[in-house]
């Protein structure tokens, strides 16, 4: 052994003696769900339109490598639309490097059987013989069908389609993978392994701005909200929540004060039991029948102390106010209701229900729209909120706003001219 060199170490029965403490297992990473619930979520069954930096970014599951994970929800397959800016063929797969604009990554693509022969060299003639053969010795149906010469077509097409170029457009479906190679950054070894990949021919980019405009739509209203996995992950706000949400849908509610309202979340506040907070006495002689009403046993829940059912009937109907403010405050953040104005009597307005609110955001995007500034870009959504609390109410949140702005776009009353930009029809 040369001077300098590490030696061989202790035995390994001395590294772990008998009886010995073993190493405790690492403890699971509590910011993601079991893998048992991951099933629940429907993003783990489908093929996710993430964008490709949001693909590099995700973190890789402690409990099963090759699922990763975007806004705390499992995901594993995944759907890019891009432009191929690399390009290498081997003789059993092609690897195009993909850029949608927010980043690259490599995309494996396998060859099947029929693209792995060349249909330019012996194939296709092999192809047209069998065919011309065909129809000389069997013949060709009265339409004229040559079978041979069909499957070449449609080889070349195929071959056509999975053969790209650097600057052609290609849409891949697959498995989001990372390679082992320690001699590199782990998200710049991440690729996607194909299970499906194809040229898209897009002349007039209907396909590309299509696509741009549904992903921030999916980013809002599906990935990047959270999704509670598992029973029992309810808690009473959350379905409370629910419960008045679908009331005020189902009925067209316009606007109602909290009284209106209490006794829908009722049942779901639970009886209190009345609980006994004497201290327990220990078991008495039995008393003398002269002892006269002294020796007279109380019975449990004849008093009036703190302990009796008397003082329940309150604490319900505390517990029955806060679990509406509560759910109140709720729907409030999410701008399904508003209040136009704050009093003492409080009157909460539903959002999409107002038509007062939907004509005032109406008629400030439309006449934003005819000023020079905005007649080409549209008006912005800060914008219109601000003309809005101007106008009609201070009290008019972004969250309502957006829910209104939303509302009127697909009454087509409004058209949205990029992300967060409207002008009027």
């Amino acid at each position: 052994m040369q001077v300098g060199e590490p030696g061989p170490g202790p035995p390994r029965d001395l590294q772990n003696p008998p009886g010995a403490p073993m190493d405790p297992p690492e403890p699971p990473d509590l910011s993601e769900p079991p893998s048992q619930l991951w099933g629940l979520d429907p993003l783990f069954s489908a093929f996710v339109r993430l964008f490709v930096s949001d693909i590099l970014d995700m973190t890789e599951s402690t409990q099963v490598p090759g699922i990763f994970f975007y806004n705390s929800r499992p995901v594993y397959k995944v759907d890019v639309l891009g432009t191929v800016v690399f390009r290498r063929e081997r003789d059993d797969f092609y690897c195009y490097g993909v850029d949608d604009g927010t980043g690259v990554i490599n995309c494996l693509c396998w060859k099947t059987e029929l693209m792995r022969e060349d249909g330019s060299g012996s194939g296709s003639g092999t192809g047209a013989g069998t065919g011309t053969r065909t129809s000389t010795s069997t013949g060709t149906t009265q339409g004229g069908f040559n079978a041979g010469a069909e499957l070449t077509r449609l080889r070349r097409a195929q071959q056509n389609r999975s053969r790209l170029e650097i600057g052609e457009l290609i849409r891949v479906r697959g498995a989001v993978k990372t390679n082992r190679n320690q001699n590199q950054n782990q998200n710049q070894n991440r690729e996607i392994t194909a299970s499906c990949f194809y040229k898209v021919d897009d002349p007039v980019l209907a396909v590309q701005t299509s696509w741009m405009l549904e992903v921030p739509e999916l980013y809002r209203t599906c990935y990047d909200r959270r999704y509670q996995l598992g029973p029992g992950t309810e808690t009473p706000v959350s379905t409370a929540t629910a419960l008045l949400k679908d009331f005020l849908q189902q009925r067209s509610v316009t606007r109602f004060r909290p009284y209106d309202v209490q006794d829908l979340l009722q049942p779901l506040v639970p009886v209190l039991v009345p609980v006994q907070t004497d201290p327990v006495q220990p078991p008495a002689a039995e008393p003398d029948p002269g002892s006269g009403p002294a020796g007279r046993v109380q019975e449990p829940g004849s008093g009036s102390g703190p302990g009796s059912g008397s003082g329940s009937g309150p604490a319900r109907a505390q517990q029955l106010r806060q679990l509406l403010q509560e759910v109140l405050q709720v729907l409030l953040d999410q701008g399904v209701v508003y209040r136009r104005v704050k009093s003492q009597d409080e009157v909460y307005h539903v959002t999409v229900q107002d038509t007062d609110l939907l004509m005032a955001v109406q008629d400030v995007i439309r006449e934003d729209s005819r000023r020079d500034k905005y007649r080409d870009t549209g008006v912005h959504v800060l914008q219109v909120l601000s003309s809005v609390r101007q106008r009609y109410s201070l009290n008019v949140t972004r969250p309502a706003l957006d829910l209104v702005l939303q509302n009127l776009e697909a009454r087509s009353d409004i058209i949205s001219t990029r992300d967060q930009y409207y002008t009027a029809l």
